[in-house]
Order: C-alpha cells, then structure tokens, then sequence
C-alpha cells in the first residue's frame, strides 16, 4: 500500500504535515477505500433508496444546520469576507430545501455503473466489453460551499465511490453537522458511514495530506479560488481534475438583436454573481456599441454593478453613469462581484483574441443572429462551454440535465465542463475466452 510522503520538500511553502495529522488522514482514506469497495457492489436501488434518506435528513435537520451555518456567516464577516463568498457560504431552509431535492433528482437519473461503453467479438472468438466502473475515492477541496458538501457526496454516492471531504474553515461549522446528518443516514439504511468523511478538523495540514495520499485516493477535485486550485494541481501527488476559475465573456456581435442582449448580459452578470459561471468581461462590437451599450451600461448601473471598462465604452456612458477606467488586471480578473470588465472591439476576429488571451477556459457567450458569426465564434474558442444566444450562467451540471455536479472542468483529460455521474467514472475492459491463447 502506498502511503503519502512527509518529506518537506514535498510539501506547499509554509506547511508542514505533523506525523498525528498524516496519519489521521491515511486512516480516513484507508476506512474510505473500504466503503468505496462495498458501494462498487451496491445495487441502484440501493444507492438510491440511500440518497432519497439523505434528502430527507438534510431538511429534518434545518433547525440545526441553519444554526451552524449563522455561526460561519458571523465569523466570515468577522474576517472581512467578500459579500460573493458571504452569498456561496449562506444556507437558507430554502436553499436546504433545493439541496436536498438535488438529491432526489440525482436518484431519479440512470446508474452509469455498468454501463457497457463499447463491445465487440475478435476474430479468435474473445468477447470484449468496456464497462464503466467506479472510481474508487474521490477527494474534494473547496471553499466557503456547504451546498457542494452535499453535491459531491450524492454524486459520489450514486456513482459508486467514497467522498473525503476537505470544505475550509470559512465553512467549517456547516459541514460538520451536514456530514454528520448524511452519514448517519447512509448508517440508518445499511451502508457504510465512512463513504462521506470530512478532514476539516486537519485544517491546511490535513487538506496537505489528502493531496499526497497516492494509492489511496484515486481523484482530486479542487473547487474555489484560483490560488486554491493552483496549489493543488502543483502540489498533488494524487490524479486531479482542474476545476473553477471563471473568466466568462460575452460577446455582443454586430448583428445582436438589443432586445436580446440585454438580458442575457445581465442575466449572465448579476442572475448571482459569486459563481464561476458568472460573466466577468463583456466584449462589444464597435457597430453595435452606439445602439446597444448606453442602454447596457444604465441598467448595468441601476443593477450596482461597476463598468470597469476602455476609452470608448467611458465615451459612450449616459450622464450621471461613471466607468472605471479598465487596465489588463481587469480582463484578468475573475471578479466574484458586482463588477464587470467592457471593452468595445474592432471586429469578431478581435473579440476572438481578446478571449483567447485572458479566458480561462470556463464558459463563453455570443449574442447574434449571423449564422456564420455563431460558427466562427465556436470554432475560434477552445473553451469548455460555448454559448450562442444564452447566459453564461446555464453552464452548469443540474441546467444541463446531469443532475448536481461536482465542479466545472476546464482542462481537457477525462472531463471538461460540468462534472456528473460518468465524469466520476471510469471503464475497465472485461473480455470472455473459451481457452484461447496468444499465438
């Protein structure tokens, strides 16, 4: 068995794993790999009669969450907490409520367990299938998000894998109580409690030890800021999947309809603003901008957001609306509030370029009624989404009929885009002889 290393040198700048830490957290993967070996034989009916019990102890526990959680909410203002991240931490007994029936909805979709990808017969009468398979356990590091607590741990569930749970101090009262209450539903109708385990209490040690547990957790996803998810694709030992960082554009073309435009820019922007899907840049093409940007920017305004924006969006703002002047930290920014970077460029080929350079591969939008534009715009990309005549805010795991999701991948290896049950899934070859041997 392959344990992580405790060499310094292995470790991020500034952490230092304890030996009690590491091996609390060895231990955790270890009870993890035997949950995951047991849920990789558990039947639908099973895994779902299970996530139907976690929903309904997540809203029989409310009270009790909803109590945990004003306690997190009063410490992240304490510390200064950016209203966006206030907004992600908070839970409502609505918000509870929509988590929970999250739940129910993820039991209502296929199994991907056992599903035969692809099968054929040789020519030597060897009969293959390639059938998906759980992954095993999978590990999640975010931030300041009790509701993907949940999300990741019925996802993992219903695809027949342990979740190790690492949700940050921002949130560290929630998830404790929201852990609690799942594994003691998995308990109540007979599967392990161990399949959904938190290291919170470890703190950055623990999440440490949990990114160089190799061989014993077969996927790390990293959900939250940039910084987060840069620390662990360099510092993980273990497989990682990219997730998160949303440096959306919309793009208004030449051709754009007003009428419809406008609400996709907000929608896009303001619908809810502490989300990776959320717009950060708004792009305009110079034949559309004296028509379509001083309306854009008075509602923009009315709906408090700050127009960071270039010299010819400022000469194109009705009186009494101010606008920032833009520098490139803007294009860059993914900024998680009610700001907005607008640029007005020469032409599609400009736009193209200008997402080319500050995307971060997450989700684009183009709103326009020439077909060949809409082509060139998804041909010139290489971004996990790309929309035509819709917000950005649909690039999500339920919205696309996945049910919850367990994160937005933007790198292009196993999974990209919103992450469901088969994106927690791999496929492993199984193949039926009489007695053939290789010549």
């Amino acid at each position: 068995m392959t344990t992580a290393t405790t060499s310094a040198d292995a470790q991020p700048t500034g952490v230092v794993v304890p030996p009690d830490v590491q091996e609390a957290v060895l231990d955790v993967a270890r009870r993890a790999r035997l949950a995951a070996r047991q849920l990789a034989r558990t039947t639908r009916a099973a895994k779902d009669a299970a996530l139907l019990a976690m929903a309904d102890a997540l809203v029989a526990a409310t009270p009790e969450i909803v109590a945990a959680n004003a306690t997190d909410l009063e410490r992240g203002r304490t510390d200064g907490i950016s209203a966006g991240l206030l907004d992600r931490l908070a839970l409502t007994p609505e918000r509870i409520g929509a988590i929970a029936e999250a739940l129910r909805e993820l039991a209502a979709l296929p199994d991907p367990v056992g599903e035969v990808v692809r099968g054929s017969t040789l020519p030597n009468g060897l009969r293959l299938r390639q059938v998906r398979v759980p992954m095993g356990v999978v590990g999640m590091i975010y931030e300041a998000r009790p509701n993907v607590t949940v999300d990741a741990a019925g996802l993992a569930l219903k695809s027949g894998n342990a979740a190790i749970l690492r949700g940050g101090s921002a949130a560290a009262a929630s998830n404790t109580v929201i852990v609690e209450v799942l594994a003691r539903a998995l308990e109540a109708v007979g599967l392990p409690a161990d399949a959904v385990q938190s290291i919170d209490a470890y703190g950055r040690a623990g999440a440490v030890a949990l990114m160089h547990a190799r061989g014993l957790v077969d996927l790390l996803v990293p959900r939250g800021g940039a910084d987060l998810i840069r620390t662990v694709v360099r510092e993980a030992t273990v497989p990682v999947v990219e997730t998160g960082v949303g440096n959306c554009h919309v793009y208004v073309d030449a051709s754009a309809d007003p009428a419809m435009a406008l609400p996709i820019v907000l929608n896009s922007k303001t619908q809810r603003v502490g989300v990776c899907n959320a717009a950060e840049t708004l792009l305009v093409h110079v034949a559309a901008a004296d028509a379509f940007l001083p309306d854009a920017l008075t509602a923009l305004d009315a709906a408090g957001v700050v127009v960071h924006g270039d010299a010819r969006t400022a000469a194109l703002a009705p009186p009494g609306v101010d606008v920032v002047p833009a520098t490139d930290e803007d294009w860059a920014t993914e900024y998680l509030s009610l700001d907005l970077a607008v640029r007005v460029v020469d032409d599609l080929p400009a736009a193209l370029e200008h997402i080319r350079t500050w995307t971060s591969g997450h989700t684009e939008a183009i709103v326009t009624s020439d077909l060949a534009a809409s082509e060139a715009f998804v041909a010139g990309l290489d971004s996990a989404v790309i929309m035509v005549n819709a917000s950005t805010r649909f690039t999500d795991g339920g919205q696309f009929g996945l049910g919850a999701e367990i994160g937005i991948s933007t790198q292009k290896m196993h999974a990209r885009g919103p992450m469901g049950l088969t994106e927690l899934t791999t496929t492993q070859w199984i193949v039926n002889g009489q007695g053939q041997v290789r010549p």
